[in-house]
């Protein structure tokens, strides 16, 4: 395994803890993510963190009735992605899905930056979880440090594409905090 795949799945583990907290009735209510509810930020995380996942590393499209499905609707959707995450990092566990490119709209990305991506996607989309339904999220400081790592290489090009708000100030020390809240700051996401 290599330290990318750690990430993802330290940063899997902890998303799929924090899903099985969220309760039905807080599902209709507003998430941390500008416009979305509780349920539309549950189903983005299951299409692209889970799903999306694991068809970058078959090089595979998501079909259509993935990108429609509401999950949230599903009683056991959290079990499901628990099921569904471990489906994509087993694909990624095989080495070819580091090799080569994938086609991002047209645009050839290298593999190991994807799955970087991906680990943005599950990190951050899994602490605006968190924070929408009234819990913690943690990562030990090296995916914290990865995070923020990959937070500085992409957050202008996610802010150009309105992924990303302007950072946040982490307050005072902010040299000294903990890397993962320096990349939430970065990434436009206060405490």
């Amino acid at each position: 395994m290599n330290a990318i795949h750690r990430h993802l799945t330290v940063c899997a583990a902890e998303s799929v803890r924090v899903a099985r907290g969220v309760t039905d009735d807080r599902l209709a209510v507003g998430s941390r993510c500008t416009d979305w509810t509780v349920r539309e930020l549950v189903n983005h995380l299951v299409r692209y963190g889970a799903h999306g996942l694991e068809h970058r590393a078959l090089r595979l499209e998501l079909p259509e009735e993935l990108v429609l499905r509401d999950f949230a609707a599903e009683g056991d959707w959290a079990e499901r992605y628990a099921e569904q995450l471990d489906r994509a990092l087993a694909a990624w566990e095989k080495p070819e899905a580091w090799e080569g490119d994938v086609d991002m709209g047209g645009s050839p990305v290298p593999a190991a930056e994807i799955a970087a991506m991906l680990v943005l996607e599950l990190a951050l989309h899994g602490w605006d979880l968190a924070r929408s339904t009234g819990q913690e999220y943690a990562l030990p400081e090296e995916t914290g440090a990865y995070v923020l790592e990959v937070v500085e290489r992409y957050a202008e090009m996610y802010r150009e594409y309105e992924g990303f708000d302007a950072p946040v100030a982490t307050g005072p020390g902010d040299a000294g905090e903990a890397s993962f809240a320096r990349a939430l700051a970065l990434s436009g996401r206060g405490a």
